[in-house]
């Protein structure tokens, strides 16, 4: 009867219960606990799993640059990094409060790893996260556009808690992703939150966007009432190799 039981729970994918439910068959511990703790612990072993699951599955589909955590996040080097600022934006609330924020400073200060890293929590937390590079996420976009899937993506896009764009204002934007980054902070404005990482000062960013009307539009939904973070200092891939 054990045995068919753990046949059904594995055909039902009930992972988490299989193997607690194994465990004590195997340990004879099922004789010592009442059937309330029983079927408590299955409940919860079932519950934990998913929830890993969905964490792995979250954080595999963000596709994040870096593997990074808050936990190994370096505050000793001097680069204007609160440590305060970050544990809080840690916490998640910014998210909760569908607020934005602005990472700032020169090549190699750590933007990206930051970036990532409070994407990483944000998964943890049960937040469906985006992580794209800005010079892969337009080309990206223009083939949607090209073979007619462009609405679905943008509507991914949207749906997802925590969107990271990394690496903005490289270099300056075209007419179509001028139009298209515009479409996304729109869809996104007060609804969910954005995290954009950039070289350049948020004073830079009009000239980058181009086109003032459209500029206008864009800065006074992402930079008015958000987060930021503004880095400087040496880069840390430098002073790691000296």
């Amino acid at each position: 009867m054990n045995s068919t039981v753990l046949n059904k729970m594995s055909n039902m994918k009930f992972y988490g219960m299989q193997q607690v439910y194994k465990t004590l068959l195997d340990t004879n511990q099922h004789h010592s606990l009442t059937n309330d703790e029983i079927v408590s612990m299955l409940v919860q072993a079932e519950w934990d799993d998913r929830e890993n699951r969905k964490i792995n599955r979250y954080i595999k589909t963000a596709r994040f640059r870096y593997g990074a955590e808050v936990e190994d996040v370096d505050f000793t080097h001097k680069r204007g990094l609160d440590k305060t600022q970050l544990l809080r934006l840690a916490d998640g609330s910014f998210i909760q409060k569908n607020e934005n924020l602005l990472i700032t400073g020169p090549t190699g200060v750590g933007k990206s790893y930051i970036a990532s890293a409070l994407g990483h929590q944000a998964c943890l937390q049960g937040y469906r996260t985006l992580y794209f590079n800005a010079q892969k996420l337009f080309p990206q976009l223009n083939i949607f556009k090209a073979d007619g899937t462009y609405l679905k993506q943008i509507s991914r896009i949207e749906r997802h808690d925590l969107l990271i764009i990394d690496d903005f204002g490289l270099k300056p934007l075209d007419t179509n992703a001028r139009m298209m980054l515009l479409e996304i902070i729109e869809d996104r404005h007060g609804r969910r939150s954005t995290i954009i990482s950039s070289q350049l000062p948020v004073s830079q960013w009009y000239e980058i966007i181009g086109d003032s009307t459209v500029a206008d539009a864009i800065l006074d939904r992402m930079v008015h009432a958000s987060h930021r973070i503004e880095l400087k200092g040496e880069s840390m891939r430098k002073m790691k190799s000296k």
